[in-house]
């Protein structure tokens, strides 16, 4: 007797207003994807979001005592950064393309 692999997905059902369901459809065709992806993403993109906002940081003392003293310090200057922040922007004189 053959044993099968159990189901790896799980349906989700949901009743929308067609007003919704028009939108959702709209917004997936211009990015070319099916309804079911387009919510899927979407849905799991906000997971996403809340999980990472709910997330607790645990430290000792002594570390959130240096955490605080790092963010209360000058920062360090990032060269590259510091070049990039000193160019003309594209719609001021002095702007060259960089390549």
């Amino acid at each position: 007797m053959a044993t099968t692999a159990g189901r790896k997905e799980h349906p989700i059902s949901m009743r929308l207003p067609e007003a919704d369901i028009a939108m959702i459809d709209r917004a997936a065709g211009l990015r070319g994807r099916s309804r079911t992806d387009f919510v899927r993403d979407a849905a799991v993109r906000a997971a996403e979001d809340v999980l990472m906002e709910d997330r607790l940081i645990r430290m000792s003392p002594e570390g959130f005592d240096k955490f605080m003293a790092a963010l209360s310090g000058p920062g360090t200057p990032v060269p590259e950064m510091v070049e990039v922040a000193k160019r003309p922007a594209p719609w001021e004189s002095g702007y060259t393309a960089k390549r």
